[in-house]
């Protein structure tokens, strides 16, 4: 399997972005890291054995973005800086990384988000927001509504563009919705230790979806199911598969 260890300046960010780059052709696929990993987590865990057999086929490509949630998410900032931190991340990865992900890899087309734990939080976000950058959501485990990091943000836009819960029932645009009709959301979480608050924001977002005539495949897994990496590391294969068999990953 081709990798490369690499970074690139952010202007949005004023610094030195790291990611890593794994495989040599295919559809590509953008992995946000868990809260307070790194671009190294996904490859450090096993997630990207699991899913080498697609790797080394050539039918995906995946990149592993440093995450910044410590300066954002995961700060002591009033939540008005942490939304506006993020935004400072959402423009990185959708104008300074995706640009270069474009062109390394002659892709033209949408591509994949996923993650896990807070992972998932920014698969679906980032989705969401962008849903001409992003056909195909793999969610694990994660949470959607931005109070569960800032409390109550008293409406604050810079947090509110970043709380799927909230502005997926107030958008009625029909370019959005439209186009959230034609991609391919898969929220999975396990019924297991850790996981209770990730299964009701996960009952949430799928109410808003329901509400919204969004199709999405929201999977609830057994009760034996933790919220840990080796139940990450077989969920992520297994979807995989069932996109390959469908067609949905080219």
């Amino acid at each position: 399997m081709k990798f490369e260890k690499r970074s690139h300046y952010s202007g949005f960010l004023n610094r030195e972005m790291e990611f890593n780059v794994y495989g040599h052709a295919g559809k590509p696929v953008i992995v946000f890291p868990s809260s307070g990993g790194s671009q190294d987590e996904y490859g450090d865990f096993g997630m990207i054995d699991s899913i080498r057999n697609y790797i080394d086929r050539g039918i995906i490509k995946v990149y592993t973005p440093n995450s910044v949630d410590s300066e954002s998410w995961f700060s002591n900032k009033h939540y008005h800086d942490m939304g506006n931190f993020h935004n400072l991340y959402d423009s990185y990865i959708i104008h300074e990384l995706l640009p270069l992900i474009r062109y390394e890899s002659n892709w033209q087309g949408k591509i994949i988000a996923t993650g896990c734990s807070m992972g998932g939080f920014h698969s679906v976000n980032f989705a969401l927001r962008h849903p001409d950058v992003f056909d195909t959501t793999i969610a694990l485990s994660g949470v959607y509504d931005a109070r569960f990091f800032t409390g109550e943000y008293r409406g604050d836009l810079a947090v509110y563009i970043n709380s799927p819960i909230d502005y997926l029932y107030n958008n009625n645009d029909e370019w959005f919705l439209n186009q959230y009709r034609n991609n391919n959301f898969i929220v999975c979480v396990g019924q297991g230790a850790w996981e209770e608050p990730h299964i009701q924001e996960t009952r949430r977002l799928q109410k808003a979806f329901n509400d919204k005539n969004i199709p999405g495949w929201f999977d609830f897994w057994g009760y034996d199911v933790d919220h840990d990496w080796n139940w990450w590391k077989i969920q992520m294969p297994y979807f995989l598969n069932i996109l390959e068999q469908n067609g949905k990953l080219i």
